[in-house]
């Protein structure tokens, strides 16, 4: 068996190969193009033979990307590790090269192999809803960014407008604020002219709310002076024809992301959990996946989801403090699930609320009771069966004396 340590860079990857005696065989450096990666899949080759791919275990400090994907094409087995790894491998010195970090990887994977675990590629359908759920994360913190900034910016100069809707980003909030961005032209607009904005943007009662809007406007408010309030409602349409936008792509990637979610077996599985949300179900499949043969057992989701705590000991000093190293999108969903739980679940409220008075902060009894949650949701996963509260409650009441 050979131990190929990949370290990776933006453009280009330096490798290490060892023998599994130890033995240093080659190094050498390929730069991060079509050439290159070819270059490197043949240079493997010549090492294992094109008959003996899985006997060359490259290890490298991520687990997506082009090279890992030409790589699995090529039919090598790929082991990800954490970028702290080598971190903790380096001499004393504190020497640090792109080689030295390549012989590091192939080190570590030659003595440490047994506890390595072998990346696995999604099925296509979770690749892309991974893909896609992940993406739209990404356009809803810019949305969320700019929703910020418009509610600042409107605090600046137009207060009054903040009392008028219930959110920012609703349509009829940002078509009002097209139509008059100062809170002159508000004043100066008649009640048929506010109730045909509101209408176009497909308010349901737009009659009744331009009246309303007329009257508060008209009570005194604070208001700016002449120069702040031209500039910032400048900056107020430059961000609302940002946000309109982003909102909009928001918007069409809930409908691939629900069709793509509908197509999926497992889809059943979670759906059908409680307070899950038309975002959350999607992504909870998205995370976890539907190889049954990834997992080793539900300790290992909770490791990979960062929701089971991690020991720390030192002399007379014991605790337990919070695990950084995870997929910190399976934490996020796991969270953001197991609140949304205690609305309707009242075993889960009953531990949140004991939690609380032992002293635990929100955070914690949050991830304390998705930790809990993510051995329900192995158990479902593995037997394809669907969450039952009365499953779960008598077996809880068999194990409460030794469950902690």
């Amino acid at each position: 068996m050979w131990f190929t340590g990949i370290d990776w860079a933006d453009t280009h990857h330096d490798i290490f190969i060892i023998e599994e005696s130890g033995q240093k065989l080659t190094s050498f450096r390929v730069p991060h193009t079509p050439e290159g990666v070819a270059e490197l899949i043949k240079r493997l080759e010549v090492v294992c033979g094109p008959h003996d791919k899985t006997a060359m275990a490259c290890i490298i400090e991520t687990n997506h990307g082009l090279l890992i994907t030409k790589l699995l094409e090529a039919g090598f087995a790929v082991y990800p590790v954490n970028p702290k790894t080598v971190d903790r491998k380096r001499s004393a010195s504190g020497a640090k090269t792109d080689k030295i970090d390549a012989y590091l990887l192939a080190k570590h994977g030659r003595s440490e192999f047994a506890d390595l675990r072998r990346l696995s590629p999604d099925s296509p359908v979770i690749a892309e809803l991974k893909a896609l759920t992940r993406d739209q994360d990404g356009l809803i913190h810019s949305q969320t960014r700019l929703v910020n900034q418009v509610t600042a910016c409107l605090k600046a100069y137009y207060p009054v407008a903040l009392s008028l809707f219930s959110k920012v980003q609703q349509p009829s909030t940002l078509q009002f604020l097209q139509a008059f961005p100062t809170p002159q032209e508000a004043m100066n607009a008649t009640p048929q002219q506010i109730a045909a904005v509101l209408k176009t943007a497909g308010h349901p009662k737009a009659q009744q709310a331009a009246l309303k809007i007329v009257e508060q406007v008209h009570q005194p408010h604070l208001t700016a002076d002449a120069i702040t309030t031209r500039t910032k409602a400048r900056l107020l349409l430059a961000l609302i024809r940002q946000l309109v936008p982003v909102m909009q792509e928001i918007a069409t990637y809930d409908k691939e992301i629900e069709r793509l979610f509908l197509t999926h077996a497992d889809s059943h599985l979670f759906s059908h959990l409680p307070r899950v949300s038309k975002r959350l179900a999607p992504r909870l499949l998205a995370e976890i996946g539907d190889d049954r043969e990834r997992y080793q057992n539900a300790a290992s989701l909770q490791a990979l989801a960062g929701t089971s705590p991690v020991p720390y000991e030192s002399g007379n000093y014991a605790k337990p403090h919070r695990r950084y190293a995870c997929i910190k999108p399976l934490r996020n969903v796991l969270q953001q699930f197991a609140w949304q739980s205690i609305q309707t679940e009242e075993w889960a409220m009953a531990y949140y609320q004991r939690k609380r008075r032992e002293g635990k902060s929100h955070s914690v009894t949050v991830r304390a009771l998705a930790n809990i949650w993510v051995r329900i949701l192995f158990a479902m996963w593995i037997k394809r069966e669907e969450y039952q509260p009365t499953i779960f409650e008598q077996a809880r009441r068999e194990h409460a004396p030794r469950a902690a």
